[in-house]
């Protein structure tokens, strides 16, 4: 049976069979249809949408082996692994193998027992792996990541521009032409597709956008003074959450984990400065859900990944819009409510800087230094790319239409009404929810206690609690929240009439009609200030940089005399 006569009832089959999903979501079905197809295919999917199965299924379906490029060794494995554990044979080629690991890789793809098999772009410059691509019956090349092929893409790869080549050594012996390429990203601009197409050398590719809004995710972003403002903020932020905390550069993710910490957080570091045992442990343990947060630089913790983070936050200015969407595309995967939090300042600005301007080191193993010419290109886009997204950050219009429209989404609306622009000060879903168990507690207690003894029952603190309080279902409740977080948020739900506070001694806590709506659900929606933070109003705006189009950064480089 050839892969266009597949009908409908064989793709569900095998969607239920082996990923155990009922139905496609949003773009899924299009895209494994058109991968099936035969045609060429370019698919750019939000970041959680599952656009992996848009090649994994097909995989499944068609004769041969699906090579699968892909620049993150920990996301390889940890596909690798999940669909091994579905019965789907796979396997990856990459550097932290052994030996005798990648010989056996080697010999089931050579004897055709893969369905699947990863490898990363720098296996393309090994002669020894384009002689075993003659060797293998590859069905479709897939691409991975596919923005990193293009200069204006957040995270360009040299070794991507060899994959045009690589994918003609596929054909072999096994057919005159090369396999069908499908190339897929979750963060290319308009330009940056037109450049995947032609760099990639797709035929005719059909192109699907499945959209950019993830509309699960409350986005907020905060302007602070200095590093002890977000200090003072960050534990607000991820404490009772599963959270990732991205920092620019290894000692602000060390620092970011000690402070959490120290606030009786349980977080820790991933950068590429751990050792590879420290790094995989910290991976294993957030993957394993004993480790609550986690504090990464942005190249690696992109390999950390769980459906059910509700927090990502951004200790710092990340270098581009790009590079953003897709590291708070890590939170809500589940589809449940989760919160983007950007907090920056003018030093982070000076740190992106500095990083852009620095001399790179050469890579090991690499076979010769960077092209003066090519370094200087690169810094003028890497300026510019990073003025795009000072512009997101101090803008005040909708952050929402903001992304959209960067990314040419035709659905974007002038107000989302669910970010921190839209809705300033308001709460995200998490910080609901967590009012709503406040005033439950107040409920389940009896309406007779003040704020003191209503904390320390929620946080579990029993040592002098009267046994009416510490043996309640809501006792301990919010054991991971601080109790001064738990006095501001009854102090915000006080000045938003949810909770009343009687004007004698005893300060005791009852609920109001608003109140009880809100707790119980028959008011799903209920408007309150976050507790009071210190941040900074500061003045002045970025010029409109963040609608520097293609055409405008190619200028900008052309007047640095660059090609």
């Amino acid at each position: 049976m050839t892969a266009m006569s597949k009908s409908d009832h064989d793709v569900l089959t095998e969607l239920r069979t082996h990923f155990r999903h009922e139905q496609f979501r949003t773009g899924q079905e299009e895209i494994v249809t058109a991968v099936l197809g035969g045609r060429d295919v370019l698919a750019v999917m939000p970041t959680g949408s599952g656009k992996s199965l848009g090649y994994q299924l097909p995989a499944l379906m068609l004769p041969g082996t699906t090579l699968v490029v892909s620049p993150l060794i920990s996301l390889m494995k940890d596909q690798v692994d999940e669909l091994n554990r579905r019965g789907i044979r796979s396997g990856a080629l990459h550097s932290m193998m052994s030996v005798d690991a990648r010989r056996e890789v080697t010999r089931a793809a050579r004897g055709g027992e893969l369905r699947l098999l990863y490898v990363a772009p720098e296996r393309f410059a090994s002669d020894q792996f384009l002689q075993l691509l003659n060797d293998i019956d590859v069905s479709r090349f897939v691409v991975d990541e596919a923005h990193c092929v293009s200069e204006w893409g957040h995270d360009f790869r040299p070794d991507y521009r060899r994959l045009r080549t690589a994918a003609a050594h596929c054909g072999g012996r096994h057919r005159p032409h090369r396999p069908a390429m499908a190339a897929f990203t979750a963060t290319a601009t308009p330009e940056v597709r037109d450049d995947i197409v032609a760099l990639l050398g797709l035929e005719n590719p059909q192109v699907l956008v499945a959209g950019f809004d993830r509309p699960n995710i409350f986005l907020r972003v905060e302007r602070v003074n200095d590093e002890e403002e977000k200090n003072a903020m960050l534990p607000a932020l991820v404490r009772g959450r599963r959270a990732l905390v991205y920092a620019a550069t290894r000692k602000t993710a060390e620092g970011a984990a000690a402070h959490l910490r120290r606030a009786g957080v349980n977080a820790a570091a991933y950068h590429a400065g751990l050792k590879d045992d420290e790094r995989t442990g910290v991976q294993d343990a957030f993957a394993a859900g004993t480790l609550q947060v986690v504090c990464a630089t942005n190249a690696f913790g992109m390999g950390i990944d769980r459906p059910d983070v509700d927090a990502v936050v951004h200790y710092a200015i990340p270098g581009s819009v790009e590079a953003y969407y897709q590291e708070i595309g890590r939170a809500g995967r589940d589809g449940r409510p989760a919160t983007a939090t950007l907090l920056w300042d003018c030093g982070d600005v000076a740190t992106r800087e500095f990083l852009i301007d620095a001399p790179r080191r050469a890579k090991p193993g690499s076979r010769a230094a960077a092209d003066p010419e090519d370094t200087a290109k690169r810094k003028v886009l890497e300026h510019a790319k990073l003025r795009r997204m000072i512009a997101y950050a101090d803008s005040s219009n909708c952050l929402r239409a903001s992304i959209l429209q960067y990314f040419g989404d035709a659905a974007w609306q002038p107000s989302c009404d669910s970010c921190g622009n839209c809705r300033p000060g308001s709460i995200d879903g998490y910080e609901r929810d967590l009012v709503r168990k406040i005033m439950a507690g107040i409920a389940r207690a009896g309406e007779r206690y003040g704020r003191t003894r209503i904390v320390a029952m929620l946080t579990g603190e029993t040592r002098d609690l009267p046994p009416a309080l510490a043996n309640l279902s809501t006792t301990g409740l919010l054991r991971g929240e601080s109790s001064e977080d738990l006095r501001g948020w009854i102090e915000a739900a006080v000045a938003a009439g949810l909770i009343a506070e009687s004007k004698d001694k005893y300060r005791t806590l009852s609920l109001t009609d608003r109140g009880r709506d809100a707790m119980s659900g028959r008011l799903s929606e209920f408007a309150l200030r976050r507790p009071t933070r210190r941040v900074a109003v500061l003045t002045g705006a970025v010029s409109d940089e963040l609608r520097l189009d293609h055409r405008a950064m190619l200028a900008l480089s052309r007047r640095h005399r660059f090609r």
